[in-house]
């Protein structure tokens, strides 16, 4: 399996980017508790077993026709998030349910996993997708009717609702009742603003870049609560034993999309690998290796249908 992580043709793009690692790297998330040998064994096996499109329906396609003669599907997307897309230092890899997404979407058109993976945030997404940066991004990203003005979607690949992640040992937020009157971090430029603002109108809404300043931001009692997919939090609380999630999930179902240049052909070839890696059980397996089994989670969900993405 090979992986690229070069950093090229973002300069402007990433600075905000490169503040995120900075800052992950002095969060308590670790890296080295990704797991073993045999974790890493199945991770390789699952993405290896993923189809291959015939060349009939590369060729028919311009966007897979470009990203096969460039040798490599250039990607959006994040090294920090514990579950979906985590960097091995020692071997340059990406791991997760989003990098194997990745991994596989590569391997469906080139025949083999190559994929150069670029640092985004939630303020360059659209960004470099209507530049054409890179040929996809795949990180969490929930499909709403403002972006999709600017870019288009494949998938939905994955969906969640929104949880409360609090300090360890908070008793005073056990719902969403009681973050009135409370400082709540979410990320800014996320689907966690305007849910605040409707589903927790009182509460005082803390805006901040990213994950890892909205998980710091409870850690060091700067905000009392942070709020966004329950799913994201789960890295949180993984990896970190002074933060827990509390409540039950809220607001209404975040589909995550795969985005793609608004004037490309992507959307159907992409949903057509993914309908064919979730009736071939990859995605099922995918989601149980690298979601399931470290959120102590046993039945896997249904994955979403590609195509409906609710716009």
């Amino acid at each position: 399996m090979r992986t690229s992580a070069r950093r090229r043709g973002l300069a402007a793009l990433t600075a905000a980017a490169l503040t995120t690692l900075a800052l992950a790297a002095c969060s308590p998330e670790d890296p080295a508790d990704e797991g073993g040998g045999d974790d890493e064994d199945a991770y390789t096996s699952i993405v290896s077993s993923g189809p291959v499109a015939d060349d009939a329906v590369v060729e028919a396609n311009e966007w897979a026709s470009a990203v096969r003669e460039a040798g490599v599907l250039t990607v959006g997307g994040t090294e920090t998030s514990e579950l979906f897309s985590l960097l091995d230092p020692t071997t340059g890899e990406t791991r997760g349910f989003d990098a194997g997404i990745q991994q596989m979407l590569s391997q469906y058109i080139l025949g083999e996993v190559n994929v150069d993976l670029q640092q985004v945030t939630t303020d360059t997404r659209e960004q470099v997708l209507e530049s054409n940066t890179v040929d996809t991004v795949i990180a969490t990203y929930s499909i709403t009717p403002e972006r999709a003005e600017r870019i288009a979607f494949a998938g939905p690949y994955y969906s969640s609702q929104a949880g409360i992640l609090v300090a360890a040992d908070n008793t005073d937020i056990t719902s969403l009742d009681d973050l009135a009157g409370k400082k709540v971090a979410t990320q800014a430029s996320s689907t966690g603003v305007s849910l605040l603002e409707e589903e927790a109108p009182e509460a005082e809404i803390v805006a901040l870049p990213d994950h890892a300043q909205c998980l710091a931001a409870v850690q060091q009692g700067n905000a009392d609560a942070y709020v966004i997919d329950q799913t994201l939090l789960m890295n949180a609380v993984v990896a970190n034993d002074d933060v827990q999630i509390v409540g039950e999930p809220f607001g209404p179902e975040d589909k995550y999309g795969i985005g793609v240049n608004k004037d490309s052909d992507a959307v159907d070839f992409i949903n057509t690998f993914l309908t064919e890696i979730e009736d071939g059980g990859q995605w099922a397996d995918l989601w149980q290796l690298t979601i399931g089994d470290r959120a102590d989670i046993a039945e896997v969900p249904t994955p979403p249908t590609p195509g409906d993405t609710g716009l």
